[in-house]
């Protein structure tokens, strides 16, 4: 456990990352790879949950777009991340990793409920811990479900697992001369509306005092070497 700063984390990936070169739904050999990253770090001693978003499958405010009622496409999507949390389960158990599966949504025949306790005791056992359905309520992301589990479970830090290796002044897939922070503030964050995660999000990682680590998840490896200290990232902290 020497080689890594944290203790615990909490790994918050988007549903996109699940597609691979898809246009939509999940890519068996990508989830195999995210799932080889989390039990490499896991077998170091890491203690890890995660929280899987659904924009693979369903967006809620896209739905809304095209009629269906906002509430009704947020509960939609949030059933749909719990698609994306049994077939990461499947995946860390096929890397021979006891998973649990916690629902915000009960739905006992396939998942646990969440029961806070349940969850860090999983945890403490060796246990990697899957969230699902959002916070269980509309109109909240699973980005702000991310974080206010990683507050609950007393996490060391939340890492966000995106397209591109941090956090940008611009758009670098369109702007080869975007450039990279290696460091943000909660506040500059907040005021300079830089998007990385929800308002609500950020505001309770800065309350909690739990730096956001935003780092790729196509680098191969790249998880171990963010948690090394060595990967390339941006750190979101006071």
């Amino acid at each position: 456990m020497a080689a890594y700063k944290y203790k615990r984390v909490l790994l918050k990936i988007s549903g996109e990352a699940l597609m691979g070169d898809q246009a939509y739904g999940i890519h068996t050999e990508t989830v195999k790879r995210i799932a080889g990253e989390v039990a490499e770090a896991h077998a170091k001693g890491l203690q890890i949950a995660l929280v899987i978003g659904a924009g693979n499958i369903f967006r809620g405010l896209s739905a809304a777009a095209t009629g269906i009622e906002r509430s009704t496409a947020d509960y939609m999507g949030m059933l749909a991340t719990v698609m994306n949390a049994l077939a990461m389960q499947s995946a860390l158990e096929q890397a021979g990793i006891d998973t649990r599966v916690q629902s915000a949504i009960p739905m006992q025949t396939v998942c646990e409920p969440y029961i806070r306790r349940k969850a860090v005791r999983h945890m403490e056992k060796g246990r990697v811990v899957i969230f699902a359905a959002g916070t269980g309520n509309p109109y909240f992301t699973t980005d702000t479900a991310a974080a206010l589990r990683a507050a609950e479970m007393e996490c060391d830090a939340l890492l966000k697992g995106t397209q591109v290796d941090g956090v940008y002044d611009s758009d670098p897939k369109t702007n080869q001369n975007a450039k990279r922070y290696e460091s943000l503030s909660y506040h500059k964050v907040l005021t300079d509306d830089l998007r990385v995660m929800d308002a609500s999000a950020v505001t309770l990682m800065r309350e909690n005092d739990i730096p956001i680590i935003v780092f790729s998840l196509h680098e191969k490896g790249g998880f171990d070497k963010v948690m090394a200290g060595k990967g390339t990232c941006t750190i979101i902290k006071t």
